[in-house]
């Protein structure tokens, strides 16, 4: 199965970000993609005034895109995330859809955790704009391939990720606006980890370079394989990135260190309260 992550540089026009999104997806087809996933808040990236006037429902024109793009071109579409509207709702939703080769959504998924936290001096309160999700998400493709649902920052919770492998995930599509500084410092490290962890695939999409508001995204896109190897790695610019996933391989590596299988659940107990 080849597999493409595109990478964008989006800014607070939604107009300008869908048409190279459009332009990039159509790329990553003629490579000869049959999934491709698009990063984090592709539609509109800035402040958070920014944020809530580019927001809109899954029956607004971003999701409409992917559901004729994805149906055009014969593909699985991971549309990154979008700030989602929801109806009768003061906070929005940080949500990515999964839509199948015949314009179908499949799955549906709004970000678990919330980016409140300091990076570099900077100050980062998601919580502030989104309301959190409460569901853990399983898609599969029309060959299928499960796929593990998340968003940027859940990338650093190894217990969502292994839940999904437990419930069958073998590939998960990231979505993310990783910072400049923990692109630098931690992005490969986890994207790794997640995969060999969970011995599964890890298709990450990311962000890259300045956004309005003062947001700065690190790029390096990346496909990864349930070894560990990274199979391709984006520049620092717009673009795309291909990689076949060999999902045989991915078996061979289950049988041979079946980390998985040697899971002793029945003695993990977590504790009553976790010091932060």
């Amino acid at each position: 199965m080849r597999v493409a992550a595109v990478q964008l540089n989006s800014t607070a026009d939604p107009a300008a970000n869908l048409a190279v999104a459009d332009r990039l997806t159509r790329a990553a087809a003629a490579d000869g993609a049959s999934m491709i996933v698009l990063p984090e808040k592709w539609t509109a990236m800035g402040s958070d005034e920014q944020l809530r006037a580019a927001a809109e429902s899954l029956d607004g024109p971003a999701i409409g895109w992917a559901r004729a793009t994805a149906r055009e071109l014969g593909v699985e579409l991971v549309a990154g995330s979008i700030v989602e509207r929801i109806d009768g709702q003061g906070k929005l939703a940080n949500t990515c859809v999964h839509v199948d080769p015949n314009g179908k959504i499949k799955a549906v998924y709004r970000k678990l955790h919330m980016f409140d936290v300091e990076v570099a001096g900077r100050s980062y309160r998601e919580s502030d704009l989104e309301e959190a999700g409460d569901e853990i998400v399983l898609s599969e493709t029309a060959d299928g391939l499960e796929l593990g649902l998340s968003i940027c920052y859940d990338v650093r919770f190894p217990e969502l990720y292994r839940i999904l492998a437990v419930r069958g995930a073998r590939a998960f599509p990231l979505p993310a606006a990783f910072t400049l500084a923990t692109t630098r410092d931690h992005w490969e490290t986890l994207l790794r980890a997640r995969a060999i962890e969970n011995q599964a695939f890890v298709i990450a999409a990311n962000q890259i370079g300045a956004h309005p508001g003062g947001n700065r995204s690190g790029g390096r896109s990346m496909i990864v394989d349930p070894w560990g190897i990274v199979l391709a790695q984006a520049p620092d610019c717009e673009g795309h990135i291909v990689a076949e996933l060999d999902l045989g391989r991915l078996e061979q590596i289950r049988a041979q260190l079946p980390a998985l299988a040697n899971r002793r659940p029945e003695v993990y107990d977590w504790p009553e309260q976790v010091r932060a």
